[in-house]
């Protein structure tokens, strides 16, 4: 299935239905004009060099309509990250891809306060530029029976790519995820088939498109079934997303557990009621953000897991099949193995060991990068790089990523592990991250990290009973402000820097 020509066939089918509420813009679109507006974009892109391009715009429904536009124009759209770095991203991704032009947005450049990049074509102009003749042209071809519609745009293979993305970089350099129409596709019927995700639910859309999760879970679902989406561009206005969700009572919403953390907060109770679906993933799922989502607005807030190379959802916790803690069951259609790190055996129930993925929902590969990708792909298997365990009834269980894991003294120890035993005794306030350091000695050396200061003697008494001395932090270190990606979880690149650079002043015994 190609995701442009699903859009098109839910567009006819649903035409007086509302396609995009944007509550940035205020302006309410019906799959009628949805599709006008896509075919106009299809029309002005086939003006830009074949291949990629660009797309850097906030969510909305111009981004939604930008990349499907893109794909009917037979270009593939490059997701563009605009909140880390936006001139750097932008420089980045045309160096990987080889392409010049990115479709951006004055509004936003003025926002970020981004220079004018070589290749960049601002959507306001592109929208000044359109001409009653356009409109006219593409209102008709829009009424065309869906079978001529259909053949009048870009046709393709399901194999051809429907995106690229990039990894968030928290370990290293982004990867460039190539992502074929078959693979989102796939991914996006199997999830909903376990959830029960139809055309009638309304989904609010707060998550950035330049993430999977986001382009995902929040554009191509809503347009695959012929949902209604519900946009806004700032997922970290979370006062605004809580009275949205209360005037537009959406039915579905996704987000990171730290996102998660500020709807609750900024809500009132009842706010969120409508929601009958709601899915935490991108970072592990606190049992106190689970009991404050019930207890205020009594919604169950389901865990799941996924990677941007398997477009994303591997597993997830749905109503019927829910153990709070675990990332949930495998979605349908997925293989999972877990393997032991070391002999490559498949793990028995219960043991911890890496998790590999099979299935259509596993990228091409890393555009340009054939080294990288058979580093990770090898007979289909795509090796996450986390770990974990199944237990008795199915449920898979995350364990940390394999970077998360050092060894010290000749044992494993898993840093989440540390951080989630810290988190236990912390006062509710305070937000820790754990991180290890080279030790010439004994291999590693385990520092937290906490946002405020703290009786250390107390924490280490408590955390003894449960870790091992050697899983024991060596130091505290206080960061009031943990320096977080865009998608919500913590950078901890950026935090090993900053703990190397003060452990480095520290004085040890």
């Amino acid at each position: 299935m190609l995701l442009h020509q699903q859009f098109v066939r839910n567009a006819k089918k649903f035409s007086k239905k509302m396609a995009i509420i944007d509550k940035t813009t205020k302006s309410n679109v019906p799959y009628s004009r949805a599709l006008i507006g896509a075919l106009i974009l299809a029309k002005k892109f086939r003006k830009y060099d074949k291949g990629f391009i660009g797309i850097m715009i906030p969510t909305s429904a111009g981004c939604a309509l930008a990349s499907v536009g893109a794909l009917m124009s037979g270009r593939i759209p490059v997701m563009i990250n605009y909140s880390t770095g936006a001139e750097k991203n932008i420089k980045y991704a045309q160096e990987k891809c080889g392409f010049t032009t990115v479709i951006t947005s004055r509004a936003l450049l003025e926002k970020i306060n981004c220079p004018i990049v070589e290749g960049m074509v601002l959507i306001e102009d592109i929208m000044k530029s359109v001409t009653t003749t356009d409109k006219l042209g593409a209102a008709l071809k829009s009424k065309l029976p869906t079978n001529i519609l259909l053949g009048s745009i870009h046709k393709g293979d399901e194999n051809d790519t429907a995106a690229i993305l990039f990894t968030s970089g928290s370990e290293k350099d982004p990867k460039v995820v190539q992502l074929s129409h078959k693979n989102l596709a796939s991914n996006i019927k199997n999830f909903s088939d376990y959830v029960n995700i139809g055309p009638d639910d309304i989904l609010l859309a707060n998550l950035v498109f330049f993430h999977i999760f986001g382009l995902t879970v929040n554009l191509w679902v809503s347009f695959y079934h012929g949902m209604t989406m519900v946009t806004y561009a700032n997922p970290l206005d979370f006062q605004t997303i809580s009275n949205i969700a209360r005037d537009e009572k959406p039915t579905i919403m996704v987000g990171t557990p730290s996102f998660f953390w500020g709807y609750l907060q900024k809500s009132e109770p009842g706010d969120f009621k409508s929601l009958r679906l709601m899915v935490a993933g991108a970072d592990k799922c606190p049992d106190a953000l689970r009991e404050g989502w019930m207890n205020k607005h009594g919604v169950t807030l389901l865990e799941g897991y996924g990677a941007t190379e398997t477009s994303p959802v591997v597993s997830v916790n749905n109503p019927e099949f829910n153990r709070p803690g675990s990332i949930g069951k495998v979605i349908p259609n997925v293989e999972v193995r877990i393997e032991n790190f070391e002999t490559g055996e498949e793990c028995n129930l219960r043991e911890v060991g890496k998790i590999k993925v099979k299935g259509d929902l596993v990228m091409k590969g890393y555009y340009g990068d054939q080294e990288l990708t058979d580093a990770v792909l090898k007979d289909g298997w795509y090796d996450t790089g986390d770990m974990g365990y199944f237990d008795e009834d199915g449920y898979l269980w995350h364990a940390g990523r394999f970077k998360r894991f050092v060894k010290i003294g000749g044992e494993m120890v898993s840093l989440v592990k540390v951080e989630n035993t810290l988190e236990e005794h912390l006062p509710e306030d305070v937000k820790c991250c754990v991180v290890d350091i080279a030790d010439e000695v004994k291999g590693a050396t385990i520092i937290a990290t906490v946002t405020k200061e703290i009786d250390k003697t107390d924490i280490l008494k408590k955390l003894s009973k449960d870790l091992p001395n050697i899983a024991l932090p060596k130091h505290f270190i206080v960061i009031e402000e943990l320096p977080m990606m865009s998608t919500g979880k913590i950078d901890f690149r950026t935090v090993t820097k900053i703990v190397q650079e003060i452990y480095s002043d520290i004085e040890v015994e």
